[in-house]
């Protein structure tokens, strides 16, 4: 008698248990350096905004030979999101009927926060340039500044890790920077982002 043997189609437990096992070990690889690699690409893209908002502002200036500014859309926190502005009336503020708005940002997410030096860090913070493109003061003195921006829904080296600077020159030159270590408010010994 001859005896037809059928193949099996399908897999045992143990190839099961074993493919599971790896793809287990897979996930818990990837999934820490993808949200390290989410996080730096959120910050990253918050930081460029602010500094083509900035970049907008010193390209009006210049353009118009008139001084345009960045203010925080409500006046006094940049992470309520900003407003690039002409200021055609020469009054130093934001006028929405007597201005020319170039921008304006929406608010960032909450786990963003920004803080600032020179005329950026005033009660009713600013950037301001003048006709030349200049960073200058409200009083015409010119103005060196730093913003920092950096995730404030983390802790220790992860925050510091999470954290880019603007430096605006007297000049006017604006770059992002990663800062090299915590005390490196220039960013003088850091590379462009």
């Amino acid at each position: 008698m001859i005896r037809i043997r059928s193949q099996e189609k399908g897999f045992t437990l143990i190839e099961l248990m074993v493919t599971l096992t790896i793809a287990a070990v897979l996930a818990l690889v990837a999934v820490p350096s993808f949200t390290a690699y989410k996080r730096n690409a959120e910050l990253t893209s918050a930081i460029n905004t602010l500094l083509s908002a900035i970049n907008a502002a010193r390209g009006e200036a210049m353009k118009r030979g008139m001084q345009a500014m960045v203010v925080p859309a409500d006046g006094r926190s940049w992470i309520k999101g900003w407003i690039v502005f002409v200021d055609k009336d020469g009054n130093k503020a934001y006028s929405e009927a007597n201005d020319i708005t170039i921008l304006t940002q929406e608010p960032l997410e909450s786990y963003f926060s920004i803080s600032g030096t020179g005329s950026a860090a005033v009660a009713a913070p600013y950037i301001l340039y003048d006709g030349s493109g200049y960073s200058r003061l409200k009083d015409d003195g010119f103005s060196a500044l730093t913003l920092s921006l950096s995730r404030n829904d983390l802790s220790g080296r992860s925050m510091y890790e999470q954290t880019r600077r603007i430096v605006i020159a007297k000049t006017g030159r604006v770059r992002a920077c990663k800062p090299a270590r915590a005390t490196d408010t220039s960013c003088a010994e850091s590379a462009t982002q």
